[in-house]
């Protein structure tokens, strides 16, 4: 039995540390970049990244083979699921002003493991986002040079037939790519004003297209002559709404600009709500424009906002969208290239990556070893790769990262607070520690009436007893994750004996298991596993009243009331709603992303442990005994190698 024991304890710890939570500071504001960004920076940071190729290349293509002139109808739908998903990333940016977006946010709610895979994932995402963006962006200038540079390149430089990877390797995307990094190590105010021009210019240009579009619409384009408003009917539509979602992804960069903030606490929700209106905005009207202007059925995917306009005789206002088109890539190429060495930065801080990424240069206030090492990455994928294989890779990342983000909502609003003490107290302790006098039942009473009033009063009388113990009942009936007292008669008996927060962890991972079931019915039940229909309905009942039932039962305890920074209202129906979109989305995705998701997991996990063996090396093996609360990152991750090690001996 001893030995039993003896082998279980360090199995038991290895996987505590694997589901540990992040400790934060008691002074979040305090950090080692630099607070510099206002409200109308991070907003249109947000815009850049969201308000892109999509807006030039996305309008056409979901108008012409999806959703017809209804594609305004899709775009306003995934607005609106975007916005519950913005929603739960502007709290967490407010309430945890730190570098990390999503991997930061689940570090601090769900645990170490499920951060990492957060966080890897997310790197993944923006490494081929950038790198896709640039490769729209060389191959819309080239176009515009009748694919000048294309050819020079096949015939004079390198030409290459390998299966998975572009004809010819595109120079002037790893050059954007190059000239982009060496900026963004300037510091955050040069690229905070590189994207406010490029955000300028392509403002002005949507506004030209606005306002010159409108006068050529034509309401014939949305008549039956032409196949009505939604020529595809409601099918068409929630198909679009589907892929109208990924245009608003980029809204995460404003959430991973928190720790650079200036008043992260009123600043990244103003900024995230500000910055997903003006791109559903522009969406919307833009998507209207076009389909007014030429019949939806004739609209060029490639170029339709451009070849819109050579269709009505106006070529010179082609090359006007096409200026526009081009500075509006460039702000999603700089909002990837910002973003994403901020996520390498902090997870190389809490020991999860190559410390050698940790680094913050003293000048610029920014992490420049994560920019040119990544920035550079990006553009060798986006040298050799073509454009199909690339985007072939986005989407799962940045919809799992919205999904954990969302449960994290919730897991933070019922948690219960955890008691602090007070240095102050420990630290003035008396020197005799065999001293330890008993306090009184009435002096106890009256320093805790004291708490509660504010002010020392002495009270003896037995009415102002009983108060005391109402008080005390009341404060625990109000406490976060316990059973809310109008719900006590139904469920008491049933919930009323959990720890406070322990059903709501339950019930969150109930909605995530429910939400996976019912997608999966939804998706896969008519084709793949073709099921009878009495079938299909008994289990959409079934896992559809699972999920609406758990939200309810986390709706039954009490929340925590936080009056200092933004929440999400209407918790936990929003967050829950927003993780059923997700999970919806990325059932939708081919069998081929699934499996490269699960190769760069596991490629993650190669780099994380040769991070560790790196981290070990440097600081000769030394492995502490205990962790303070304010550890450095290779002390961290030493205690689980360590862990693993004592794991692998007592099984040799």
């Amino acid at each position: 039995m001893a030995t039993c024991g003896r082998g279980c304890v360090p199995a038991v710890r290895f996987c505590q540390r694997l589901n540990r939570l992040k400790t934060l500071d008691d002074d979040l504001m305090v950090t080692s970049m630099k607070r510099c960004l206002t409200m109308v920076d991070l907003a249109l940071l947000g815009v850049g990244g969201m308000v892109g190729s999509g807006l030039y290349v996305l309008t056409g293509t979901v108008a012409k083979d999806t959703a017809g002139p209804a594609v305004v109808l899709s775009f306003l739908i995934a607005g609106i699921a975007s916005l519950m998903a913005a929603l739960c990333y502007a709290e967490f940016g407010a309430r945890v002003p730190r570098t990390g977006s999503a991997y930061m946010f689940t570090y601090v709610s769900c645990g170490e493991i499920w951060a990492f895979l957060i966080g890897w994932n997310v790197v993944l995402e923006y490494m081929i986002g950038g790198a896709a963006v640039a490769r729209a962006w060389s191959g819309y200038l080239d176009s515009m040079f009748n694919h000048t540079i294309q050819n020079y390149t096949e015939n004079h430089i390198m030409k290459w037939n390998v299966p998975y990877i572009a004809h010819y390797p595109d120079l002037l995307a790893a050059g954007i790519l190059v000239v982009a990094t060496i900026f963004i190590t300037f510091g955050v105010r040069v690229s905070s004003w590189l994207n406010h021009i490029f955000s300028a210019v392509s403002l002005v240009v949507i506004l030209f297209i606005l306002v010159f579009g409108f006068v050529l619409a034509d309401p014939v384009n949305w008549s039956q002559k032409e196949g009505g408003f939604a020529p595809f009917g409601v099918s068409g539509v929630m198909a679009g709404t589907a892929t109208c979602f990924y245009a608003f992804v980029g809204f995460d960069v404003i959430a991973a600009s928190s720790e650079e903030a200036k008043n992260p606490q009123r600043a990244i929700p103003m900024a995230t709500a500000i910055s997903l209106c003006m791109a559903a905005t522009a969406y919307i009207l833009v998507s209207t424009v076009l389909t007014l202007m030429v019949p939806w059925h004739s609209l060029d995917p490639n170029s339709a906002l451009s070849d819109a306009f050579f269709r009505r005789g106006y070529s010179w206002a082609g090359y006007i969208v096409a200026v526009g088109s081009i500075c509006a890539m460039n702000t999603v190429l700089l909002s990837n290239l910002f973003s994403l060495p901020r996520i390498v930065y902090a997870m190389a801080e809490d020991g999860l990556f190559f410390a050698f990424f940790a680094k913050v240069n003293p000048v610029t206030k920014v992490p420049v070893n994560a920019i040119l090492v990544f920035g550079l990455l990006m553009a060798v994928m986006a040298l050799i790769f073509d454009l199909e294989a690339l985007v072939q890779f986005l989407s799962i990342g940045t919809l799992l990262a919205y999904t954990f983000v969302a449960a994290s909502v919730i897991v933070l609003r019922f948690q219960p607070e955890k008691e602090k003490t007070s240095s102050k107290a420990n630290s003035t302790t008396s020197p005799n520690t065999n001293y330890n006098p008993e306090p009184s039942p009435e002096a106890s009473e009256s320093q805790i009436i004291a708490q509660d009033s504010g002010e020392l009063k002495e009270y003896e009388s037995f009415s102002d007893k009983l108060q005391l113990v109402e008080m005390q009942k009341t404060r625990e009936r109000s406490a976060p994750g316990v059973l809310k007292a109008r719900w006590e008669p139904y469920l008491g008996r049933v919930l009323g004996n959990f720890e406070p927060g322990e059903v709501v962890a339950f019930s969150v991972l109930a909605v995530m298991v429910s939400s996976v079931s019912l997608c999966a019915v939804f998706v896969f039940g008519s084709n793949q596993l073709q099921l009878p229909t009495w079938s299909f309905a008994v289990l959409i009942v079934v896992f559809g009243s699972t999920f609406l039932l758990s939200l309810v039962v986390i709706y039954a305890h009490e929340p925590h009331i936080n009056t200092k920074t933004f929440q999400v209202p209407l918790v936990p129906f929003i967050p829950g709603a927003s993780i059923l979109m997700n999970v919806f989305l990325m059932l939708k995705l081919s069998p081929m992303t699934w499996i490269r998701f699960t190769v760069w997991v596991a490629a993650g996990k190669i780099t994380s442990t040769n991070g560790t063996n790196m981290c070990c090396v440097r600081t000769m093996c030394y492995v502490p005994q205990t962790r303070p609360v304010n550890q450095t990152s290779c002390q961290t991750e030493l205690e689980l190698l360590h862990s693993m090690v004592e794991i692998l001996c007592l099984l040799t």
